[in-house]
């Protein structure tokens, strides 16, 4: 009896190995799978400067590409996909991806619209202790995910594209809209305006050519003009809440609760919403909602008003700037000690 005492103490008190955070686990799985040769292409080190060089156009990037993979090794890319994103995110993302098979047959057979071509990069090594930032990047997606161990603590730049905004030719994803939300919403906020309103909203008559802050390393917009929260109707809010909840719920909700919850503590009266362009659908047009610490971006301005750009940025935590900057200083403290 006194043996089976002991054995349940025994139990009790022999330390468990710690859980890993199903992201951490499954960047380890998706590497582990990868040969030498791909493994030296897949990573870098966690300061190189291209973890901020990024873009939405389509290219080569840096990394491992779908098209370079194995069976085996893309079920280890689409679980780390999965372990990141929200079902809605991997939809997403799977959706923007397919939409390159739509513009090969719109150019004839171009077959540099490639679904294939759309790449996974690390930046450091994925531990449940250190920080590390992984990158999934092709033409219209571009995310970055920065953590501190097995805490996520930014998600941004998180940049979609659809082109065709609304699949048209005749193919089975016919009326197919893959930002049909950033798109209604930001309408039913604009024409829901009074002449008043309008005339703080619209902060130019031409849409410009592409959003506004671009593939920049550092997001920045000048000065924080357009309608202000507080000069808006509950209704009119409440479609901005809305827009913001459509722009983060491609995140876990735990991550797209950070930053929700970041905005609130903020204060929405920071927030301002401008328009560039005519307020009527099927032109060129642009929207944005600039906070304190972040913007989101919307344009319709390429093909009629058929291809459309959305990013989120954060001004401090794009590529975990903040987050690098902070182990930095930690390091210095704790050699200076």
């Amino acid at each position: 009896m006194k043996l089976v005492f002991l054995a349940a103490a025994l139990a009790i008190t022999v330390p468990q190995p710690p859980v890993e955070a199903p992201m951490t686990k499954a960047a380890k799985e998706f590497l582990e799978t990868l040969s030498p040769e791909l493994r030296k292409k897949a990573q870098m080190a966690l300061d190189s400067p291209d973890r901020s060089k990024w873009t939405y156009v389509p290219g080569d990037r840096l990394g491992v590409s779908w098209g370079e993979m194995s069976e085996a090794q893309r079920a280890k890319g689409r679980a780390l996909l999965k372990s990141a994103l929200s079902d809605k995110g991997v939809a997403r993302v799977e959706t923007i991806r397919q939409l390159e098979l739509v513009l090969r047959q719109m150019e004839n057979g171009n077959t540099g619209r490639d679904p294939m071509r759309y790449w996974f990069m690390f930046f450091g090594e994925p531990s449940s202790q250190n920080p590390w930032v992984w990158r999934y990047e092709g033409h219209h997606v571009s995310l970055t995910f920065s953590s501190r161990g097995d805490t996520l603590v930014g998600s941004t730049p998180q940049f979609f594209g659809s082109n065709p905004a609304e699949v048209k030719i005749d193919v089975p994803d016919k009326g197919k809209r893959a930002l049909a939300q950033e798109q209604d919403l930001g309408f039913k906020l604009a024409e829901s305006l009074t002449p008043s309103q309008l005339a703080e909203a619209v902060v130019a008559k031409t849409a410009p050519n592409d959003i506004v802050t671009a593939s920049s390393r550092k997001a920045g917009i000048e000065g924080h003009v357009g309608l202000s929260y507080g000069h808006m109707t509950p209704a009119q809010r409440g479609t901005v809440r809305d827009l913001l909840r459509v722009f983060s719920e491609v995140q876990k909700p735990a991550e797209q609760d950070r930053r929700l919850k970041k905005i609130a503590s903020e204060g929405y009266d920071h927030l301002v919403f401008a328009w560039m362009g005519p307020v009527k659908r099927g032109g060129r047009h642009y929207y944005r909602i600039q906070g304190e610490s972040f913007v989101i971006e919307y344009d319709n301005t390429q093909e009629d008003g058929n291809h459309i750009h959305t990013v989120w940025r954060d001004y401090k935590g794009d590529f975990g700037e903040d987050l690098l900057a902070e182990h930095y200083e930690h390091d210095h403290h704790h050699h200076n000690d």
